[in-house]
């Protein structure tokens, strides 16, 4: 797949092989699995996070093959998501740490200036996104004056 904002092709990455059931190696015991799921989503983990720990220190390769579905769909059905989806408050997260370091003392990044430009452009496309899937409300909008807020 080509870069967004590149003029180079980009580079392709690896897939996962198709596999339709945990190996036997694995814990395939389903409500302990939920149960992790649902603890460490209490500490404030995110679904990728959670993925990791349950990988290293809990021998679930792939949570989807225990559970039936995603971590996210399963947080999901538990209400235990926040309010903005994951990706989006991740590229949030990066829109506010560089307007902290164009703030502070640093206006005259150009490079950091464009940075902010193509998160913004990212955030504003994932919005429109959400909104059709109605994951956001028709009349969110997206404010760089609010944008602290909705992160913390």
């Amino acid at each position: 797949m080509a870069r967004m904002y590149k003029s180079r092709k980009g580079q392709s990455g690896s897939t996962r092989p198709h596999v339709t059931e945990a190996p036997e190696w694995s814990n395939t015991d389903k409500e302990a699995v939920e149960a992790l799921v649902l603890d460490l989503a209490k500490s404030g983990l995110s679904t990728a996070q959670i993925g990791t720990i349950l990988r290293d220190e809990h021998a679930v390769p792939n949570a989807r093959l225990v559970l039936g579905k995603r971590i996210g769909q399963y947080l999901a059905e538990q209400d235990m998501l926040g309010t903005y989806p994951e990706d989006m408050m991740n590229l949030m997260r990066q829109a506010v740490a560089i307007i902290n370091h164009l703030g502070s003392g640093n206006h005259k990044d150009i490079h950091n200036k464009r940075a902010l430009e193509i998160t913004e452009a990212k955030i504003r496309r994932l919005a429109s996104y959400y909104i059709g899937e109605k994951r956001l409300p028709s009349d969110w909008r997206y404010k760089r004056d609010e944008l602290r807020l909705m992160v913390e």
